[in-house]
Formats: C-alpha cells, sequence, structure tokens
C-alpha cells in the first residue's frame, strides 16, 4: 500500500503561453482534450497515491478549484493551498509542510508530462526506506534551460545546477521530486537564488552537502516541459499517438474516418468530411461537409468545423471554424471563431490565440 503523499505545483504566471495564459493557468491548457495538470493527478492515483495537495498561483486559481472539486471524481482527497507569488519550487514546497507531515511525499510539476508514468519510481523510492530524497533526470538537447545533474566518475549524484551557462551534463531534472519531511530542514535555511527564488535544485544539494542519502533515476520515455506552445503542440502528438479511440458520436459515412479517432457524445462528423488519425473530437461537437480534419489534432466540446482543414493542431472548446483555409501547428483558446468572408488559397495558417477571440480572414 502507497503512503506516500502527493504536491502538484499549478503556479506561475505562464509568459511564455500568453495570450492563452490571461484566462488561465497553463496547466489547464488541454492536450488530447484533457488538462495537462490532469494527467499528473491521474498519474499520481495510478501510482496508489490519493493525498494530493494543489499549490496554487495567482493565475485564476479558481478555475483549478472548481474543475477538480474535491478529488472524488478523480479518485483522489484534494488539498488547495496557496502560493501569493511565484517564488520558486522549494518556496511552494516549504507551504505544504502541515499537509505532508511526517510522510514521504511526491513533488510532481502539474505542467511536466512523461511516458508511463511514475508508478515505478513510486515503488523504487517507497521500498528504500533509506533514500531521503530521489530526482527523475532526462536527456535534453539544450540543459541550460534547466536544473542540470553533475556526476562523478562513478556515476554518482554529486551536484545540482539550476539552469547553468555551461551545463556540466545533458541530464536535466524532469521536475519530479521524491522527498522525505528532511527537505523543509534545508529549506528553512535556503536563500532566494539570482531570479530572486528559494530553488529546490538548491535544497537538495544541501541535502547531499549534509550527508543525506540522495538518488536518482532515468526517465525510460519521452518527458514534455509544456512551457511553449510549441511543446504544447508536441506533446499532443505524443499523447496522441497512444490514444486508446472511442467511438461515442455519430459518423454518416464510416469512410469519413481514416485510422485511430476519438468521437465524443452527440458529437458528428458528417457525409463528406474527412478525419484522419491520429486525432480526438470532444462531445457535442459538428464536422461539416468538405472539412478535412488531419493528423494529431485534437477538437474539444462544443466545436463546430464548417470549412477548412486543420492539422496537427489544438483547438478548445466551444470553438468555429468556417474558413477556406488550412491550419496548420496551432493553438486556438476556447470560444474562439476563425471565419472567412471571401474564398482564399490553401497556404497554411498557423495561431496562437487566447480565449474568446475573433479572426476574420
Amino acid at each position: 500500500m502507497v503512503i506516500l503523499k502527493g504536491v502538484i505545483l499549478h503556479g506561475g504566471t505562464g509568459t511564455r503561453l500568453k495570450p492563452l495564459t490571461f484566462t488561465g493557468p497553463k496547466q489547464f491548457i488541454p492536450v488530447a482534450n484533457k488538462p495537462i495538470s490532469q494527467y499528473v493527478l491521474e498519474d499520481l492515483v495510478i501510482a496508489g497515491i490519493r493525498e494530493v495537495a494543489i499549490v496554487l498561483g495567482t493565475v485564476y486559481p479558481e478555475k483549478v478549484r472548481e474543475y477538480y472539486g474535491d478529488g472524488s471524481r478523480f479518485d483522489a482527497k484534494i488539498t488547495y493551498i496557496s502560493q501569493d507569488a511565484p517564488k520558486g519550487i522549494a518556496h511552494a514546497v516549504k507551504l505544504c509542510k502541515d499537509f505532508i507531515g511526517n510522510e514521504r511525499f511526491v513533488v510532481y510539476l502539474g505542467d511536466n508530462l512523461i511516458k508511463g508514468g511514475i508508478t515505478s519510481y513510486v515503488r523504487k523510492f517507497e521500498k528504500d526506506k533509506k533514500l531521503d530524497a530521489m530526482t527523475l533526470l532526462t536527456q535534453v538537447k539544450d540543459p541550460s534551460r534547466f536544473g542540470v545533474a553533475q556526476f562523478d566518475s562513478s556515476g554518482k549524484l554529486v551536484r545540482l545546477i539550476e539552469k547553468p551557462k555551461e551545463p556540466p551534463s545533458s541530464y536535466a531534472l524532469a521536475g519530479i521530486y521524491f522527498l522525505s519531511p528532511s527537505i523543509f530542514k534545508m529549506i528553512a535555511d535556503l536563500m532566494p537564488s539570482w531570479r530572486g527564488e528559494l530553488e529546490i535544485t538548491d535544497a537538495i544539494q544541501m541535502l547531499m552537502d549534509n550527508r543525506y542519502n540522495v538518488s536518482y533515476d532515468v526517465i525510460k520515455g519521452w518527458w514534455k516541459d509544456t512551457g511553449k506552445a510549441e511543446d504544447i503542440i508536441e506533446a499532443n502528438r505524443l499523447i496522441l499517438d497512444e490514444i486508446k479511440p472511442v467511438m461515442l458520436g455519430k459518423v454518416e459515412d464510416e469512410s469519413s474516418m481514416q485510422g485511430r479517432v476519438s468521437l465524443g457524445k452527440n458529437s458528428v462528423i458528417k457525409k463528406g468530411a474527412i478525419v484522419r488519425g491520429p486525432a480526438i473530437i470532444g462531445d457535442n461537437s459538428i464536422i461539416e461537409p468538405s472539412v478535412y480534419v488531419g493528423p494529431y489534432t485534437s477538437i474539444g466540446n462544443n466545436c463546430t468545423v464548417k470549412r477548412g482543414e486543420i492539422e496537427n493542431s489544438i483547438v478548445m472548446d466551444g470553438c468555429l471554424i468556417d474558413v477556406q483555409e488550412r491550419i496548420i501547428d496551432s493553438l486556438i483558446g476556447a470560444n474562439s471563431k476563425i471565419t472567412s468572408n471571401e474564398h482564399g488559397v490553401l497556404n497554411g495558417r498557423r495561431f496562437i490565440l487566447g480565449e474568446s477571440s475573433s479572426v476574420i480572414l
């Protein structure tokens, strides 16, 4: 039986994802029609962790509370903790001290996704009671964007450096930390970094410096930090690649569907349309004749696509698309409209639209 507790970090301002984050936290942006942080919560629950604290930031925290509620519909028990400003991961962890008590716990950034989940890593940490901390690492092309691990000649973890100009390795911290209450002693003595934040890398480094038992594991499959628009579109591709199709709506002509396509309740793909998977379409949405929905596209609930082509994109709830255009590599915020007064040429348009936007071509 898993006795670890979970902490999901749901703060930050999402500066790199504006205008989408003008109306909600970055962790709420949907990938394959599900908020990114929901994958995180479900990952914890699958691993047997059901007592979860969600640390809220200042960007529409009420939307998070409303969506997740007490956690019961996700088979979890959720406690909400407010962070008044983005003061760092270690600061967010510090706020959870009363919630954690004397238990060991997992801190999981709410905008991170990994293939295969964390169950095996939870088992490893739970089994080794001597471990005070365990970090997950992943190889990245540009480690200077992340906290980076340094190893000695035997492969032992000896140092963690936050966003180094000259990275000592290509192994980055993956935003998932397995910790014991001893971390709170380190955080209590932390000073803010050059970024003005309390860094979790510094706190774990202090554990190592004080001869606590700190280990690591390397993520076997893919990992995505969804901090930028292109990362979210790539995460959408990765999730859709593995999604199991569910057919709850109506397809007027079976030849309209090609490949793995999920269709939600009361949604209709009309005769003459083409939907090529992997793709997902939510509930109460309509794909009209002559529309082409290409691979790696997610279309949310209550959407209507009257004309046009769309591929490798995320269309959020309540959108209308009615253009004689090809839309590619796009993030289209909820309740947005893209329409056209004239018949155009299919050159390929790319959009990043915030909620309730309107574009006339």
